[in-house]
């Protein structure tokens, strides 16, 4: 079968943009974004944009969406298809790039979903429930294969609203069944990096951050009328930083806790790229400190496979 995609996955801070770019400029390809936060505009250095390592390689689905919008894997997968089709159109090889394993892996798959409005009487019903008892429920309508997604109340309160209209509607659910979708063929390339190192370039990179402008930023966005607790729900850089600037946390405090988070969101990054592979997609694991050279070599060889 023809090759029709190549994605390049992995936990964060393990350089995939870069390997990325050398791809896409290898296959004269473009690069479709896989991060559920870089869609975001005005939100750069937090969440990792790295903007100036593209050069000349065209990129899709970054600074698509207004900061304080919750955008959702819905509209993802919607902008997806559309930003693959213009790439093949053109005759051009889509690279998918991120860390945002539920997007990949639902865009790989040929998943569609429908809209699922809101419900109010469900969220009424919900509004009181710890997390621990919304991930019970959760768990009433489908298997969890870990909790990424629904790490806050509203987010899995969100998960059991769609759960239940897809309950209520099974004809239009049934596309979002894998069995049901048509799958797209990619040669699907993970990033391998051991623990210890990937620890050491997370913290190295958090400094950087912070040094390049990262509590200015905050800063900013909240002074154009983004409200906190939005900036909050984003997680990570976003919650840690925002809590920081409107006095939750001192700066000690705030980097602290954020190395701590960032670490645990690449392990559970780690532990949904399994998942996908124990779901059946094969990923290529190629080691993270290959020169470029070595790296070429590398993907030009799993091409020919």
């Amino acid at each position: 079968m023809e090759l029709e995609a190549v994605a390049v996955v992995g936990p964060t801070a393990s350089g995939k943009t870069r390997r990325a770019v050398e791809i896409a400029k290898l296959l004269e390809g473009e690069i479709i974004s896989a991060d559920s936060r870089q869609i975001y505009r005005g939100m750069t250095i937090g969440t990792g944009k790295d903007l100036c390592e593209y050069g000349d390689v065209p990129y899709h689905l970054i600074d698509i969406a207004e900061p304080g919008t919750k955008y959702n894997l819905h509209r993802y997968l919607s902008d997806f298809r559309k930003s693959y089709s213009d790439i093949t159109t053109k005759g051009k090889m889509p690279i998918i790039c991120g860390g945002t394993g539920m997007y990949i892996e639902n865009a790989l798959n040929g998943i569609i979903l429908p809209e699922v409005p809101e419900n109010p009487e469900l969220r009424e019903s919900l509004k009181d429930k710890t997390l621990s008892e919304l991930e019970e429920i959760l768990k009433t309508y489908k298997t969890l294969h870990n909790t990424t997604d629904i790490d806050t109340a509203k987010r899995a309160i969100r998960a059991i609203e769609i759960e239940e209209y897809y309950l209520q509607h099974p004809d239009l659910a049934s596309n979002s069944k894998r069995e049901n979708a048509t799958p797209i063929n990619a040669l699907v390339i993970g990033i391998d990096i051991p623990r210890e190192d990937r620890r050491n370039r997370i913290s190295d990179r958090l400094d950087a951050r912070l040094e390049e402008g990262m509590i200015e930023e905050i800063k900013s966005l909240i002074d154009s009328r983004i409200n906190p607790e939005d900036l909050i729900y984003y997680g990570l850089e976003y919650k840690f930083v925002t809590l920081h600037v409107i006095g939750k946390l001192s700066f000690d405090e705030m980097r602290h806790n954020l190395e701590i988070a960032i670490h645990q969101f690449a392990k559970r990054q780690m532990t949904w790229f399994r998942g996908m592979e124990k779901r059946g997609t094969h990923i290529e694991w190629v080691p993270w400190n290959l020169s470029d050279e070595e790296f070429e070599e590398a993907v030009l060889n799993l091409l020919r496979k």
